[in-house]
């Protein structure tokens, strides 16, 4: 590095954003994730004694301290640590780091620990070519990354690799880190007259939603912004809500939130709490979820699990989902929220997955002879007597008459098990007197049968 790379490396770093210059250099310094970084946890032993042989990737949120914990392992390892964005670089760029690996490994014998951020960026091609290297150990890893490893990365890769899962930091955790920041003379604010109402300070904790960065960008952007009255920095909680107005709502539509929020709604739903059903619902429309989506899922809930508990159920979800391509957004969150409280409020039943054991047992077994008498007797009942005997259930008093519809083999066979809810509570007790007479029918049909055999 010569002396204009180290003047522009000096100015940088004092120029940097605030959270970027009070990014943590010691284990000690990192707030929260206790439950991999506590004493005597196995990531923090090894960090500690710099034995960080196998490949590790880091999982979580942004602003959770992925590339934080990266740093303190550069900062306390003996091994050559290698730093490269997946966004930015390519194959070409980690042959450069694998030959240099090489030849410190044979002249130094010294270890090589690459740092790969967003490393879910990287598509198969690029995580392949990484592969051999991580298996030799040539390479240690470190990955990091907001999107889960085991859908992200390959499956060789992760499992070669130890996963480390960081949760978002807790209020009290990002209040730590804002009040080091006033605190710190050199890298913060203590060398300036700032004071910083304490409801402020808790309002920008709580907007944060456990980002890190995002508090701190916060406070920054509040202490840079107000001009001084008295040689003093005065933020009160009014221009700490102007600074991060929006609390941050951790929702990719490529990431686990996504799913996770989505499973939570649909979960609420199907579970009859509709306090928590408009709770998730409020969080995906806010972080801009597609009503669609949402809609689609409600249709499906209808079927699954509604079902004939409350047939109208399905006419809601439908009728909203028309409701709102009919007026948009923002409007149409009345139906959106009408087919949800619909649903989460009325009697539950799963009996449609009854289709599903129709199904097994086509797959196990095989499908069954239609019975002659249900055949079509369009085109060969002169010849082979299809139709012959069916007994036409409207020629009835009840519009219904017991005979076989099943395969010989699967008379008998209960697929459809109604529930005990709502309107289904009447379909049982009629499935229930059919399927009694049926199976008389049946039974008084084969003793006929067999009567007629003595007799002959």
């Amino acid at each position: 590095m010569d002396l204009f790379d180290h003047s522009l490396q000096e100015q940088l770093s004092a120029e940097a954003p605030l959270a970027a210059r009070m990014r943590p250099r010691t284990l000690d310094e990192i707030v929260g994730q206790e439950h991999i970084l506590g004493p005597g946890t196995l990531l923090r032993r090894a960090i500690e004694a710099d034995r960080l042989f196998s490949s590790i990737i880091f999982y979580g949120p942004p602003g959770t301290g992925k590339t934080t914990i990266a740093r303190v392992i550069a900062n306390q390892t003996q091994a050559e640590f290698v730093s490269l964005s997946a966004v930015l670089a390519g194959i070409p760029d980690l042959r450069e780091i694998i030959k240099g690996a090489i030849e410190r490994r044979r002249l130094y014998r010294r270890r090589t620990i690459l740092f790969i951020d967003e490393v879910h960026r990287w598509n198969k091609a690029q995580q392949d070519a990484l592969l051999p290297h991580v298996e030799t150990g040539l390479l240690t890893l470190i990955g990091a990354t907001t999107q889960n490893p085991y859908f992200d990365v390959i499956q060789a890769l992760v499992s070669r690799s130890r996963i480390f899962e960081l949760k978002p930091l807790s209020e009290e955790d990002i209040l730590i880190l804002l009040q080091r920041a006033l605190a710190d003379p050199e890298r913060g604010y203590g060398k300036r007259n700032i004071h910083v109402d304490a409801d402020a300070l808790q309002h920008l904790a709580f907007m944060a939603g456990g980002d890190a960065r995002s508090a701190l960008n916060a406070l920054e952007l509040a202490v840079e912004t107000t001009p001084p009255k008295d040689g003093q920095v005065h933020i009160t909680l009014e221009i700490a809500a102007e600074s991060i107005q929006k609390r941050a709502l951790r929702y990719d539509k490529n990431e686990d939130a996504h799913y996770n929020t989505i499973s939570a709604f649909i979960k609420s739903v199907r579970g009859s709490d509709p306090d928590a059903a408009l709770y998730w619902l409020a969080k995906m429309l806010l972080a801009g979820e597609d009503p669609r989506f949402i809609l689609r899922r409600l249709i499906i809930l209808a079927g699954e699990d509604i079902g004939l508990a409350d047939p109208q159920g399905l006419v809601v979800a439908n009728a909203a989902a028309q409701a709102f391509e009919y007026i948009g957004m923002p409007e149409g969150i009345y139906p959106i929220v009408e087919a949800t409280l619909y649903l989460a409020t009325a009697p539950k039943s799963n009996s449609a997955s009854a289709y599903f054991a129709a199904q097994e047992k086509i797959e196990a077994e095989g499908v069954g002879p239609v019975p002659l008498h249900l055949m079509d007797p369009s085109r060969d009942a002169k010849g082979f007597g299809h139709g012959a005997g069916y007994d036409y259930p409207h020629s009835h008093p009840e519009h219904w008459t017991p005979q076989q519809y099943l395969p010989d083999g699967v008379v008998g066979t209960q697929f459809y098990h109604p529930g005990e809810q709502g309107y289904e509570a009447q379909v049982a007790e009629r499935v229930r007197r059919w399927r009694e007479a049926q199976a008389k029918a049946l039974e008084e049909k084969i003793n006929s049968t067999k009567e007629k055999g003595k007799a002959t």
